[in-house]
């Protein structure tokens, strides 16, 4: 069975009850997500062995963070104990044309603090077949930069395939600040992931002809893209996700897949929007699966969409779905019956 490690930040989440506001009512919903935790998850339930890095305090929260992620057959034994906070972001889910609002309270995390020594790379990669982190990561800290950077070294010393989701957030660092970061972390990628912004807020490279909320996407820009991409960092592979916002409850959602020669198309399907947190850790954790079990391009970003899709339909950070159901959805079954 192949072994894939992930590395960031696991947090609390803290939601109103269904599509409330913030503090329209006294409750809030407490679980855990975070970019590279939902790809292990995901991950897990697919089957692959999976494990986690991060750093997490020791207290009751630290542990109930590791908790939710051994339910699911995560190994959590990589996971340094250590430092006072566990990350939180609050989370209002949009509705019809009022969108999502994500507050972060991440500063001085346990995570956000840690220090290149608290991490023995060579003992964590010892059997692993694939490393995977996000953009999200290196911004975090003073120190993450170069502990993403010490990962995959060792990750390549160790012949480990790496994958990246540019995923920037503009809450957390500048574009300049995550260009000069993503450039040098870049040049050990194999497998880049990507949207319809993060390529131009990180490396300014972007789609022409192409209204994300609109709904007109050119499928032509996107090949250009990845070209792009793929030829500044020489890429094995660049996947693109597709998401043609129609209002924070209806997408239109599909992904492109270049392997160097060719560029695949991902079937197009319209979600109506329980919770999209997590959407494109999911799509990560589909194509991750993909390449590791041998499916060719075309089938890779068909399973990619369709596990990305059926997350969408599902609360919480975590996508829980099985190989079977995604395959049924990605074979052309998304009529949403009833299974008896």
């Amino acid at each position: 069975m192949s072994r894939v490690v992930t590395f960031g930040e696991i947090m609390l989440r803290l939601a109103p009850n269904g599509y409330y506001r913030f503090f329209q009512n006294d409750q809030m919903q407490a679980t855990f997500g975070g970019g590279e935790a939902n790809v292990a998850v995901s991950l897990a339930n697919f089957g692959v062995d999976s494990t986690y890095v991060t750093k997490l305090p020791k207290h009751a929260i630290g542990q109930a963070a590791v908790d939710s992620l051994r339910y699911f057959g995560v190994d959590t034994s990589k996971i340094v104990r250590g430092g006072d906070r566990v990350g939180i972001y609050y989370l209002e889910k949009g509705a019809s044309q009022r969108g999502s609002v994500c507050i972060y309270d991440r500063a001085h995390s346990a995570i956000a603090e840690a220090k290149p020594a608290d991490f023995d790379w060579n003992a964590i990669f010892e059997g692993a077949d694939w490393f995977h982190f996000t953009g999200i990561t290196p911004a975090l800290g003073s120190e993450l930069v170069n502990i993403c950077l010490g990962a995959c070294k060792a990750a390549k010393a160790h012949g480990v395939k790496i994958s990246c989701d540019l995923n920037y957030r503009g809450k957390l660092w500048t574009r300049a600040e995550a260009r000069e970061a993503m450039t040098k972390l870049c040049e050990y990628v194999d497998v880049c992931i990507s949207n319809e912004e993060d390529a131009k807020d990180v490396f300014g490279i972007e789609a022409e002809n192409t209204d994300i909320y609109g709904g007109k996407l050119n499928h032509e820009g996107y090949k250009s893209v990845a070209k792009q991409l793929a030829d500044k960092f020489g890429f094995e592979k660049v996947a693109i996700t597709l998401r043609s916002s129609i209002s924070a409850s209806d997408n239109d959602w599909a992904g492109m897949l270049y392997d160097g020669k060719n560029y695949c198309f991902s079937k197009s399907y319209h979600l109506h929007i329980v919770d999209r947190v997590g959407g494109g850790d999911s799509f990560g954790a589909g194509l991750i699966y993909s390449l590791l079990t041998g499916k060719d391009t075309q089938s890779a970003i068909e399973f990619a969409v369709a596990a990305s899709a059926l997350k969408h339909s599902i609360e919480g950070d975590f996508n829980r779905v099985s190989v079977t159901e995604v395959e049924k959805l990605a074979g052309g079954d998304g009529s949403g019956r009833v299974q008896r």
